[in-house]
């Protein structure tokens, strides 16, 4: 699979959520990853049912990924994935299941050992969770993504149930590996999600 890969740095939720659907409404030939992080901000997905918003300062938006209420903010690595599931011969489960695997060998690569579980996506240790998937289809493209959790104040997870999951710990790398190094593990994680993503596509 030819991807092309952006790190955008820290960029607004709102605008980067306007410039994933402008992309795809084009109908791109190119496939991409966008590399980014947030300011703080509650976003809710298209399964709203039972979410209580917080009572917080922190901004809330409701957004056209699948899913629950989450939190993103300042030291959690989001990757965006723009991929055309058609044209890649790929179906959403599947995909899901390549973004978890990339995840799952990044931990291990730092010494973290990380697993799915069927019934609820995303990456866990132990019990708590480190990373959070929430994607939408348009025009055969997926857009939204993956979180992970590196080193950030997880303090506001407490305001909400993370993915609609009641009393779900969350966890982060920085708490798990005090020698993690940020700009690799974004290196590592791009890597991993292109060899993965290709080999599906051999």
């Amino acid at each position: 699979m030819d991807l092309i890969i952006k790190n955008l740095g820290a960029t607004p939720y709102e605008e980067t959520w306007q410039m994933m659907k402008d992309y795809i409404a084009h109908n791109p030939s190119q496939d991409e990853i966008w590399i980014t992080e947030h300011p703080a901000i509650f976003t809710t997905g298209l399964n709203k049912k039972d979410i209580k918003i917080p009572d917080s300062d922190i901004p809330h938006v409701f957004v056209d990924r699948g899913g629950k209420i989450t939190y993103h903010g300042p030291g959690q690595v989001i990757v965006y994935l723009l991929i055309n599931l058609l044209k890649n011969q790929l179906t959403i489960r599947q995909l899901v299941s390549i973004i978890e695997k990339s995840i799952i060998e990044l931990l291990i690569k730092n010494n973290i050992k990380g697993h799915s579980k069927k019934e609820a996506p995303g990456v866990y240790v132990l019990e708590k969770k480190i990373a959070s998937i929430g994607l939408r289809i348009k025009n055969n493209f997926t857009y939204h993504g993956l979180s992970l959790n590196v080193a950030m104040d997880l303090s506001p997870f407490l305001l909400i149930s993370p993915c609609g999951i009641d009393n779900l710990e969350m966890t982060q790398v920085s708490d798990l590996n005090k020698d993690y190094n940020n700009s690799e593990i974004i290196s590592e994680l791009t890597k991993l999600l292109q060899f993965n993503l290709s080999m599906h596509h051999e």
